[in-house]
């Protein structure tokens, strides 16, 4: 084979190689997980790969066209992709008898011993079967009854890999070698053989042990719900029921919606009553006083238990005198209710009025005496 298809064949295969390992290494690393060409691991102990082949020899070496050859190489995976190894290997060539001597092989030999590096680089997973393309450089002894020497020597070439075992591969390749030899023959200054190789690939020494898996990040810890209330509505989330209710929404311990009635029921008031100036409440208030006390007290702790509750504070009258009359008496009676739940800690901003309806809006019979007891009567009125 000529020198420059040789250069060639040795670019054309570095530049496949090398275009592959850029390619390789420019994947995005979201799509290797799921490419078939992607690597998930490698061994990177050393090896020792027993090889045997033979060659079909350059038709200028004069000798018999195939010979056998055995090996030995030594090597390691520097990354998931790429080995180095270090080998030697050895051939004996029968030399032709030519024609003048009847043809066939002459009592002439020459033996070749090669030790070199060669690398490889491989595609797919790990553990897949792996094809791969090999370059390497090596010394070439040849030992001839005429000479004895060293030329250089290059390969190039192609294989294919599988994992056996967790220590052992095997490899079948293929590839075509150039030697430099010009002293074993005068007239040659070169010889390209084309070789077929397997190899058995044994790993020694421990496994690396597998990294740790990282370890979980602890849950953070919970948030203390008794310190929180997400919805505002002053009930704490631990014991918030109806966590999402509206803002400004009247709600009962448990967080949820509740209609808050303050019934003032009980509270009536004398005839006639509070008179212009009166400021003591239970001097109007219609007997029992200390009864109806007890109703407001009990109005004061409900707008205490809810803070966000306003109300309007509205008087009314029986309709016994002037309409004008009792407009200023529901008045007066909506005035000593509102002083009385501001002077017990009720904040007047919550308060709407005093608001006088005079004898509008009767919930008893004016006809009878128990009809306008009940007229006689303040209301808080809740505003919802």
């Amino acid at each position: 084979m000529k020198h420059k298809g040789l250069y060639f064949l040795i670019a054309l295969a570095l530049g496949g190689v090398g275009a592959v390992h850029a390619q390789d290494t420019s994947a995005p690393a979201s799509s290797a997980s799921s490419d078939s060409s992607s690597v998930s691991s490698y061994d990177g102990r050393w090896y020792i790969a027993p090889t045997v082949g033979g060659y079909f020899n350059d038709k200028d070496r004069n000798t018999n066209s195939r010979q056998f050859y055995y090996g030995l190489g030594f090597g390691k995976f520097i990354s998931p992709n790429m080995s180095i190894d270090a080998f030697i290997d050895r051939t004996k060539r029968e030399r032709d008898a030519g024609a003048a001597a009847g043809g066939g092989q002459s009592t002439a030999s020459w033996a070749n011993n090669n030790v070199g590096v060669t690398g490889r680089y491989y595609f797919r997973d790990w553990n897949a079967l792996r094809p791969y393309f090999l370059g390497g450089v090596m010394g070439s002894q040849h030992h001839s009854n005429s000479s004895v020497g060293w030329s250089p020597a290059a390969e190039v070439g192609v294989g294919v890999s599988k994992t056996v075992t967790d220590s052992s591969d095997v490899r079948l390749e293929a590839g075509y070698r150039y030697d430099w030899d010009d002293s074993t023959q005068r007239s040659q200054s070169g010889y390209g053989d084309w070789f077929l190789g397997f190899s058995v690939v044994s790993r020694f020494g421990a496994p690396a042990a597998a990294a740790p898996a990282p370890a979980a990040a602890p849950a953070p810890a919970p948030a203390d719900c008794s310190t929180m209330d997400s919805d505002h509505d002053g009930v704490n989330d631990c014991e918030d029921k109806c966590p999402d209710t509206p803002a400004g929404t009247i709600v009962g311990p448990d967080g949820c919606p509740q209609k808050v009635v303050i019934d003032l029921r009980g509270v009536n008031f004398k005839f006639d009553r509070p008179r212009k100036g009166e400021t003591d409440i239970s001097k109007s208030l219609a007997e029992p006083t200390a009864d109806s006390l007890s109703v407001l007290s009990q109005a004061v702790d409900t707008l205490q238990r809810y803070p966000q509750v306003h109300v309007t504070v509205a008087g009314y009258t029986d309709s016994k005198g002037t309409e004008a009359y009792n407009q200023k008496l529901s008045e007066r009676r909506a005035a000593i209710v509102y002083n009385y739940l501001t002077s017990h800690g009720i904040d007047a901003s919550r308060l709407e009025g005093p608001i006088g309806h005079g004898e509008s809006d009767p919930i008893g019979d004016n006809a009878t005496d128990a009809g306008r007891a009940q007229n006689r009567r303040t209301e808080l009125q809740v505003q919802q």
